[in-house]
């Protein structure tokens, strides 16, 4: 019997980035049925202007992104959503908290709608929920530079899910962490993405995040995408399938 159902997973994008005389160009196309996908590679390869296309940060030449069953881009059919229309939660390398606001005008700024920011005595339900969820109910009227960088990431985590996204975009989560903490966020991170159900990407430059996470692996190289897998697979996958 054939599986008819459409991988959770699906991009195919040719992008490329400009800076003075130097130019980078990123191919890659690859699917998945996994809710998980980590991709790895070593700096230079492309990882974060690969979730900027995602997300609609970067215009790519050609290609498609397809999300859980939605069409967010493609070239083919003259698709583009705007950067809000795509529903999705990301999570900046260096967080990209504001510092002139609280913890709890950060995560609502992910409701944000229009110009201004939110107001300190402003209590959003949805916001007070994650601040919940996450433990920076305690943290709430804290500012960037009195947080510890787990807080930090958990604040950034909460801004990109208060909007309740459709999928969650990371871009190395774990790199400014110490080995401890790192653990630690990671299996807050597993049982976080297990409750919301929502298709998770994650890059990262260690091979052991994906292998932490249970997650199918993309590994992309100097010049080509190639295909890893989860440590749960037993077999080896081809044809740019995870």
């Amino acid at each position: 019997m054939i599986d008819a159902t459409p991988p959770r997973i699906d991009i195919a994008l040719r992008a490329t980035l400009q800076a003075g005389p130097r130019c980078f160009t990123l191919e890659v196309a690859f699917q998945s049925a996994s809710d998980r996908l980590v991709i790895v590679g070593p700096s230079g390869t492309g990882k974060t202007l690969l979730l900027q296309a995602i997300a609609g940060l970067v215009r790519p030449a050609a290609g498609h992104v397809r999300l859980a069953g939605r069409t967010l881009f493609d070239t083919a059919t003259g698709i583009d959503l705007p950067t809000r229309e795509r529903r999705l939660g990301v999570v900046f390398q260096d967080y990209a908290l504001f510092p002139h606001l609280d913890v709890r005008q950060n995560v609502g700024f992910g409701l944000a709608a229009g110009a201004l920011n939110p107001s300190r005595s402003h209590r959003d339900p949805r916001v007070e929920d994650w601040l919940q969820r996450l433990g920076l109910a305690a943290q709430a009227h804290q500012y960037p530079h009195q947080l510890s960088g787990g807080q930090k990431q958990r604040v950034a985590v909460a801004r990109a899910l208060v909007g309740a996204p459709d999928a969650l975009l990371l871009d190395e989560p774990f790199a400014a962490l110490d080995p401890g903490l790192r653990h630690e966020l990671r299996s807050e991170l597993d049982a976080l993405q297990r409750r919301l159900g929502i298709p998770m990407l994650l890059v990262t430059h260690a091979l052991e995040d994906g292998e932490a996470l249970g997650a199918a692996t993309l590994r992309l190289g100097d010049a080509e995408a190639t295909e890893g897998h989860s440590p749960r697979d037993a077999h080896e996958r081809r044809g740019g399938k995870t």
